[in-house]
């Protein structure tokens, strides 16, 4: 662990500034930035849908953007800092009004979406059941991974009915591809009263997730997708949404039937990971290792600047569990803290931009046993 002190140590008080740059002033060999996910990555494109996985009110947004723009966070995401140390300009969400410029990339995740298409309907089911309000309608239709691939292959249309064939497939081969899903398949079944593990053991579970992570991600290639970049879950369970559900926690526990999900997937998709790069043409990955950080954050977090790492910012209830920041879902009431850079977390299930910021440089520019094979700031000198 000492060349990761060492590492942190260097990035975590280097400022970076924000470098915004409008598209005209781009080089033209400039490499774009394609995002699929969940709320981790969505800049705001349930914005646009009929749903009530929304972040598009008070308090979200408030430290850098100053006001609500639809990301889960008070600040920027991981996606947005990867973009900005790529010298490109945000991400724009795909369902943007007038969005139909592509050459920096496009972003399609949306909050609340799995890679199973079953993980969409239990959003709302798992809503009502954690906060207790189903007596009252629901609205929710949140953007699948599927659903997201059928967008970017939109896209890539498009581009090739402009750039030809020959420029489009060279573009779409020079583009890094971030990807970051399966946290909601994997807590929705235990906030929604699922009975999806009577049928599924938690190996096959995890395989069908997997499958239909893998077969998005050869779809991609297929359209010329060549370099990813992913993320591990980590300690998925340790999340302050899951901290409330255990009975009578008082001493931080984890839940850990969800870590245990957490820790197949990430050993089943480094497996997957590691086939395709043998299978697939020039196919190359960014597996970025969060436990790692999350390990070293919990035993020292005042040495990465939080005061408290295991308690949201924003919510109510047991560790400020209950997804009630901004008192728009069903809860009215709710905390604040005075001061989001103090906190991991920012509400319920998504971490401060700080963290964001954090993460991002370590997958921007971490050594081999933090974000390998490959880290994303290679692919983007590639």
């Amino acid at each position: 662990m000492a060349s990761l002190r060492l590492f942190l140590c260097f990035f975590l008080f280097t400022a970076s500034s924000v470098n915004i740059v409008c598209s005209r002033s781009l080089q033209k060999d400039h490499i774009a930035l394609f995002v699929f996910g969940d709320s981790v990555y969505d800049p705001g494109n349930n914005n646009y849908i009929d749903t009530t996985a929304r972040a598009n009110y008070y308090p979200y947004g408030e430290t850098f953007f100053k006001y609500p723009t639809g990301r889960f966070s008070d600040g920027r995401l991981i996606s947005d800092f990867i973009a900005e140390y790529a010298n490109l300009p945000l991400i724009p969400p795909y369902l943007q009004p007038g969005n139909h410029e592509f050459t920096t990339g496009v972003n399609f995740a949306s909050a609340g979406a799995g890679a199973l298409s079953e993980t969409n309907q239990g959003f709302v089911r798992a809503l009502a059941v954690w906060l207790t309000i189903s007596c009252i309608s629901i609205s929710e239709d949140v953007i699948d991974l599927k659903t997201q691939l059928s967008y970017f292959k939109k896209v890539a249309k498009q581009l090739r009915q402009e750039l030809g064939d020959a420029e489009a497939m060279a573009f779409l081969s020079k583009a890094v591809y971030l990807i970051n899903v399966g946290s909601n398949d994997y807590v929705l079944p235990f906030i929604s009263n699922s009975t999806v593990f009577q049928y599924f053991s938690k190996q096959q579970y995890v395989g069908m997730v997997i499958g239909n992570l893998t077969d998005t991600i050869k779809e991609i290639h297929k359209e010329g997708g060549r370099k990813f970049g992913f993320r591990n879950f980590g300690s998925l369970g340790c999340i302050p949404l899951l901290k409330a559900l255990v009975p009578g926690n008082t001493t931080g526990s984890c839940f850990e039937q969800v870590n245990e999900l957490a820790k197949l997937h990430d050993a089943a998709l480094t497996k997957a990971l590691e086939e395709m790069e043998i299978k697939l043409v020039q196919f190359k990955y960014s597996m970025h290792h969060l436990n790692i950080y999350l390990s070293e954050l919990t035993k020292n977090p005042g040495r990465f600047g939080f005061k408290e790492v295991n308690k949201a910012c924003c919510g109510s209830g047991p560790y400020r569990g209950i997804s009630s920041c901004g008192g728009r879902r069903g809860v009215t009431e709710y905390e604040l803290c005075s001061d989001p850079t103090q906190y991991f977390y920012f509400d319920s299930s998504h971490v401060s931009e700080k963290a964001n910021r954090q993460i991002a440089q370590l997958m921007w520019s971490g050594p081999p046993n933090i974000t390998g094979p490959y880290n994303l700031k290679a692919f983007f000198q590639l």
